[in-house]
């Protein structure tokens, strides 16, 4: 290994840095993910199985999510992100090879996947950073962290590309028709045959994550190497849910920690929904939906900009600075959004995309730094647990927002489509209200409860 001029090894030469960059590029650059619904509805499902399928995704996650990390500080995280990769396979395997025809069963199918897809989530969530943040620890100078997010962030974002790109093309029939008779090969493609090619695709992908994972090495960490073996699954378990409970008071006794989790879940949540909601956005300001999938790779961009500038704000500056950016890009984007300017509308829309970016940079940077390892990857799955708790019930209640305007104008002249369009636009407003009141809440709660004395 390679050191740098203090003696320790340099970072990116630290193996479970390798592995891990290797593991989060290809666990989650999925080739599906642009077509993610119309691959739902072209298997037979409807919107409403759609609907259900990923309450259950979302559901699974919440449940499994801290009692993993707890489990990954207990009986290893590398085994935990063996789990992930090998549950990933198989997830993604189900679909790949279903046959079509038989809807009862295609639900049912797409039922495990989606509960499969929340467990492996759930086990990769948390034992990943815990793992890499331990070796550069070990190894290397673990002030370097914010480095390897910077480098993390940039090779999602070019993954993201790619899958997004890519993954689009390869599911139309009329492109790849053409393609292969221009290669010389005399074919027809259809719909059936084509929606496959992305799930191919993530399964190759998923194969690679097996192996990255496959490679990487235990860190044991002192309070790890005092403990005496159990030699008992169920000895492990209960140590799993003892330190779930120590690491949530542990949360709430460390009140820096305790605020980037509240904060961060407030912006992610809200963030979060816009992104989800972003293909009708696109279209409310006229962009055709051929550019959706080029669009998407345009916000992955962000990837190779942001974490560079804010590892510098996060090494150099107060967290209190970090903050301040994230919310001002946040409120500015979500507000103007508000407008719908038919094709300018997409730059609100890509300052809003950036604030999650620094949202996630910097709970990680802040998080990681604070976290005793021990307890690292549980920690870490509280965080995601608040996520995806925030992330649901946003979604929850803006579909209430959604019944109850859509309720006032009922009987009017728009019906349909046209209809559902105009109810989207009048309940936009929602979410640069609710991030302002969300914002100014956390902030008085943070100077009245939360506000340290030495940060």
């Amino acid at each position: 290994m390679t050191s740098d001029t203090n003696g320790r090894t340099s970072v990116f030469a630290i193996p479970n840095i390798q592995r891990y960059i290797a593991f989060k590029v290809l666990f989650n650059s999925r080739f599906y993910y642009p077509v993610f619904t119309i691959l739902f509805l072209d298997f037979g499902l409807t919107v409403a199985q759609f609907s259900l399928l990923n309450a259950v995704w979302a559901a699974t996650i919440v449940m499994a999510e801290v009692p993993s990390g707890a489990l990954a500080d207990t009986i290893g995280r590398k085994r935990l992100l063996v789990f992930a990769t090998l549950t990933m396979v198989v997830e993604v395997g189900l679909i790949a090879f279903l046959p079509l025809g038989n809807t009862p069963l295609i639900f049912t199918v797409f039922l495990v996947n989606r509960v499969l897809s929340g467990l492996a989530e759930a086990a990769a969530s948390g034992a990943d950073e815990a793992l890499a943040y331990d070796a550069l620890k070990r190894d290397g100078n673990p002030d370097q962290w914010g480095r390897v997010l910077e480098v993390l962030t940039r090779c999602q974002s070019f993954g993201f590309i790619i899958a997004m790109t890519t993954g689009a093309a390869i599911y139309d029939p009329t492109l790849m028709t053409t393609l292969a008779n221009t290669l010389g090969f005399s074919l027809t493609l259809t719909q059936e045959t084509c929606m496959r090619f992305p799930l191919y695709g993530t399964l190759i992908l998923a194969l690679g994550a097996c192996i990255a994972t496959a490679g990487m090495e235990e860190i044991e960490t002192e309070d790890k190497a005092r403990r005496v073996p159990s030699g008992s699954r169920i000895k492990d378990l209960k140590n799993a849910f003892s330190l779930t409970f120590r690491a949530g008071r542990w949360i709430l006794d460390t009140p820096f920690v305790l605020s980037v989790i509240l904060f961060g879940m407030l912006f992610d949540g809200t963030i979060r929904m816009v992104i989800t909601l972003s293909s009708q956005y696109y279209r409310m300001i006229h962009l055709p939906e051929s550019l959706f999938g080029i669009i998407g790779a345009g916000v992955a961009m962000l990837g190779f900009i942001v974490p560079k500038l804010a590892r510098k704000l996060a090494e150099n500056r107060p967290p209190s600075s970090g903050l301040w950016l994230a919310a001002a890009l946040c409120l500015l984007g979500l507000g103007t959004m508000n407008f719908f300017w038919p094709w300018v509308g997409m730059i609100p829309a890509l300052v809003t995309f950036s604030a999650m970016y620094f949202n996630g940079f910097f709970v990680s940077f802040y998080i990681n730094r604070e976290t005793p390892s021990e307890q690292r990857a549980t920690v870490l799955s509280f965080k995601g647990l608040s996520y995806n708790m925030s992330y649901g019930l946003l979604g929850i209640g803006y579909a209430l927002v959604l019944k109850a305007q859509k309720a006032a104008v009922d009987g009017g002249t728009l019906t349909g489509q046209d209809l559902d369009n105009q109810v989207f636009m009048d309940t936009f407003f929602a979410f640069p209200a609710l991030f302002t009141a969300g914002f100014l809440l956390l902030l008085v709660l943070y100077n009245l409860k939360l506000k340290p004395t030495k940060q």
